[in-house]
């Protein structure tokens, strides 16, 4: 199994990549599908959420208000940091449960937004890192997302910096063209990392 890290920050186009990589072959995990199966319903990551935060995170229907707890951590560092000390390790844990299942000799991605934040580069056999210029960025996440320019420049404040991305990266992919371009890198970074076939 060979061991790799995915990053980028938010609107980078690091979705895309991991979706070309799962095409291509690899056994993608994907850190942010995980955190929303680790503060799910009846799960233990829920309810620490509600005890640090207050039954005031929470939906009608008594799921995760994602919005709310985002108005509170993306405003307040310290806040952020109690989310992360909750959410993190339950994450993974559910990711070295999927490593276990992963094919015999595969390509193993983690797609991990926050793989800087959270110091797991080391963990990795390689880094990719994704990156695109914060204007188109920010661009992306008004006019694809429906964000305000301010929310866009809160969530980016809140990461890694592109410098401190590219510090840890094996492989650098420059999403600055168009989606055919990224993708026609991330073919050839593929056969460049996948495990060789018998």
């Amino acid at each position: 199994m060979k061991h790799v890290g995915l990053t980028g920050g938010v609107a980078s186009g690091k979705s895309a990549v991991a979706a070309k990589l799962a095409e291509l072959g690899a056994v993608v995990i994907d850190a942010d599908a995980l955190a929303r199966q680790v503060v799910a319903p009846g799960t233990d990551g829920l309810a620490a959420i509600k005890d640090c935060f207050g039954p005031e995170i929470l939906q009608p229907d008594g799921s995760l208000d994602r919005k709310a707890l985002g108005a509170i951590v993306f405003a307040d560092e310290q806040a952020r940091q109690k989310l992360n000390a909750i959410v993190h390790p339950l994450v993974r844990q559910a990711a070295a449960v999927a490593r276990e299942q992963a094919p015999h000799g595969a390509l193993v991605v983690e797609d991990i937004p926050l793989l800087v934040e959270s110091g797991q580069a080391g963990k990795f056999d390689a880094v990719i890192v994704v990156q695109s210029p914060p204007a188109e960025r920010i661009r992306r996440m008004v006019q694809d997302r429906g964000w305000t320019r301010q929310d866009a420049e809160s969530r980016m404040a809140a990461q890694a910096s592109d410098e401190q991305r590219a510090a840890v990266a094996d492989y650098l992919l420059e999403n600055s063209g168009t989606l055919e371009e990224l993708e026609a890198q991330v073919a050839a970074l593929y056969r460049q990392l996948a495990p060789a076939q018998e």
